[in-house]
């Protein structure tokens, strides 16, 4: 077995990766550029080595610089986590001339299945069946526009070496197959470096089901049962979820067949991916092979119990898989949450800046984990487990220059329904503060009837969400729950006010009984009885609900039982209240006295400022090219300018009809969230 091992990227998966050698006994070593210098994944290796400036095309994605980094080590062995070199047959090739192992498959396997027009090609020859599509290299647009009428709109038009969404667009019509292949073109060669384009049909209300794989060079394989990644905002995967909800055990076992009988086909030795396209009916279609770990692994081992990074270094080593597909049992529910530094208020634009908090949920073993005891040794069994894959603590940075990931939240329950309910608590335990996050729309996909039901496609985003995420609005049950905690903790912290400014002698008697509690343009006149256990909330309008709890003032997060249910909030103070987050909802919650009440509802509301003539820039980002000019009239949905976040370009149109009066920004400028790029009169 190998004795160091060098891990050639960054963040979340770098972390995962350290994690397992250490278990292993395997020493580590980290690279990192200058804009990760603090970064978590360099504090946990045993070592670590500078490759570069920031952008990871000068650091992370240069091989000359991580083989000089692996020579300086001595490492024995380098696992390319997901992204950056991890699919690069040349870094195979520099590794293999070095005598370093790749703790992934072999060159061939990679340049065979890591690209999407020849894995394609390979796949039909090998009977599987395929999307209809053209999968010869495209010149120009004019041609991209000629395919996509022969195959039949909608397109999806897709980079060839690509992967995590980007270089990925979908064409309704000839305009769109034109802009998109260009778009898709400028993202695959500064991803990339590959600006290689192929076009295939895109099935409508499809499902997106992936079957984990595992083989060694002895010939041995096996399939680790499927993922469901429906869940997906512009292509890339939000949500995940083992097993899938669709599948039944006869498509489970054909698909997990053929994905194997592929790999094998190439003499894959790791693990590895297949994807499908899977309709109505069950029917599957082949969409392509991730020659790498998965960014959604951890559901897979959550539900087998398999550590996929141990088995991964084991047959990097020669040895044989631990397991045969008859030991493979998918045990429990597992569903994981991808945490992005993105702002859902603002269209998912990416967000940067310091972690001025974060505290995520304790992580807790259970299910098919306890026996191995892998991520959590001294842990409680319980009928639940709470897993966090995460590259960043508490005051670090969230920097420009790689993918908006913070963590990766996973949880398992005995079956699905508990999985979701684990899921909506650890959401709401999750502290965030400094940057903006997808929190809140997470915490609403919880709690959707489509999720809920499972009766999900990949549009469920897009159709669920069409004018974007603005929030969530509460039912009237989750509103007086709500309600009765925030009077409950508001007479904790009148209790403590009395005592601290002496207005008390000994008892509560002194704090009201009666208040008025307003949210969500609602108010709720309540009377509070309290005892040493809890309150009891009576509602002027009929019901009382109870809520106990050990919070006290100053406290962040507030666990309580309401009615003997779990309820956990985000809790800032406000003057005269709280702001409370809890499921996807971020409230202002005033608890007064009913004078106090009435005098508040005749204070005029603040307007907010009118920037409707002005284009701000939504995310800090880069000007690619500015497209009108000043003078210029522009119409409803005209492209304005492109601007690049964390290598992804987005396209600022007109919301109407305008004439530009001035130009603020050009192409090559760095701006922050709400410059102003352009006015309008």
């Amino acid at each position: 077995m190998f004795k160091k091992i060098l891990i050639a990227n960054r963040g979340e998966i770098a972390c995962r990766v350290i994690k397992t050698a250490r278990k292993m006994g395997i020493a580590t070593v980290a690279v990192y550029s200058e804009a990760d210098r603090n970064a978590l994944h360099v504090r946990m290796a045993d070592e670590a080595v500078l490759i570069g400036p920031p952008p990871a095309s000068e650091s992370y994605i240069v091989i000359d610089k991580v083989m000089a980094a692996v020579r300086e080590t001595g490492a024995e062995a380098v696992h390319p986590g997901y992204g950056f070199l991890s699919e690069n047959p040349r870094f195979a090739d520099a590794l293999e001339a070095a005598g370093v192992a790749f703790v992934g498959p072999p060159k061939g396997a990679i340049e065979a299945m890591g690209d999407k027009i020849t894995s394609k090609k390979i796949a039909q020859e090998a009977g599987v069946s395929t999307v209809p599509g053209y999968m010869g290299i495209i010149g120009d647009a004019d041609e991209a526009v000629k395919i996509s009428r022969e195959i039949g709109y909608p397109v999806m038009i897709k980079a060839s070496a690509g992967g995590g969404g980007k270089g990925m667009r979908i064409a309704w019509d000839d305009a769109e197959a034109r802009e998109g292949f260009q778009s898709s073109k400028n993202e695959a060669a500064s991803s990339f470096g590959d600006d290689r384009i192929f076009i295939e049909k895109f099935v409508t209300q499809p499902r997106h089901i992936e079957i984990q794989v595992l083989c060694d060079s002895h010939g041995n394989g096996v399939y680790l049962g499927e993922r469901e990644c429906s869940i997906q905002r512009r292509n890339q995967k939000v949500i995940e979820e083992a097993p899938s909800p669709f599948l039944d055990e006869t498509t489970r076992r054909a698909m997990g067949e053929q994905a194997v009988a592929l790999a094998q086909a190439v003499d894959y030795a790791s693990a590895g991916t297949v994807e499908f396209i899977v309709d109505g009916d069950r029917n599957f279609y082949f969409l392509e092979m991730n020659t790498r770990l998965q960014v959604e692994h951890p559901v897979t081992e959550l539900i087998t119990g398999v550590d996929l990074v141990e088995e991964m270094i084991r047959v990097a080593a020669g040895e044989t898989l631990s397991i045969r597909q008859d030991d493979v049992r998918l045990t429990g529910w597992a569903i994981e949450s991808r945490l992005y530094a993105e702002d859902p208020y603002r269209n998912f634009l990416p967000s940067i800046g310091r972690l001025s908090r974060y505290r995520p949920p304790a992580e807790v073993a259970a299910g098919p984990l306890l026996a191995s005891g892998k991520w959590q040794d001294d842990a409680e069994p319980g009928e639940t487990a709470v897993r966090n894959d995460t590259g960043v603590y508490e005051g670090g940075e969230i920097s420009m220059y790689y993918d908006p990931m913070i963590a990766k939240l996973c949880t398992w329950a005995p079956d699905r329904g508990r999985a979701i309910e684990a899921m909506r608590i650890a959401l709401d335990s999750f502290e965030i503060e400094g940057i903006g996050h997808n929190l809140p729309f997470l915490s609403a996909v919880m709690d959707h009837p489509r999720f809920v039901s499972g009766q999900i496609t990949t549009a469920f985003i897009a159709e669920e969400y069409p004018e974007g995420f603005d929030g969530v609005r509460l039912d009237d049950p989750a509103l007086r729950r709500i309600a009765a905690s925030a009077a409950a903790m508001h007479r904790v912290a009148e209790i403590r006010r009395t005592r601290l400014s002496g207005r008390m002698d000994n008892h509560e008697r002194h704090v009201g009984e009666d208040w008025v509690v307003s949210l969500q343009g609602q108010a709720f006149a309540v009377r509070i009885a309290a005892d040493r256990k809890g309150a009891t909330v009576a509602f002027a309008d009929g019901g009382a609900i109870r809520v106990t709890s050990d919070w006290t003032p100053g406290d962040r997060l507030a666990v309580l039982q309401v009615e003997g249910s779990p309820l956990v909030l985000k809790v800032g103070k406000i003057s005269g209240g709280f702001r409370i987050r809890s499921r996807g909802a971020d409230l202002k919650v005033h608890v007064r006295t009913p004078r106090q009440a009435e005098l508040a509802a005749l204070m005029p509301e603040k307007a907010p400022p009118d920037t409707s003539k002005m284009l701000l820039c939504p995310m800090p980002g880069l000007i690619v090219s500015v497209a009108v000019e000043a003078g210029q009239e522009v119409q409803e949905g005209r492209a304005l300018c492109t601007v690049e976040a964390m290598k992804m370009e987005n396209i600022l149109r007109a919301e109407r009809r305008a004439v530009v009066t001035k130009i603020n920004a050009g192409p090559g400028d760095s701006l922050a969230v709400d410059d102003v790029i352009m006015e309008f009169e």
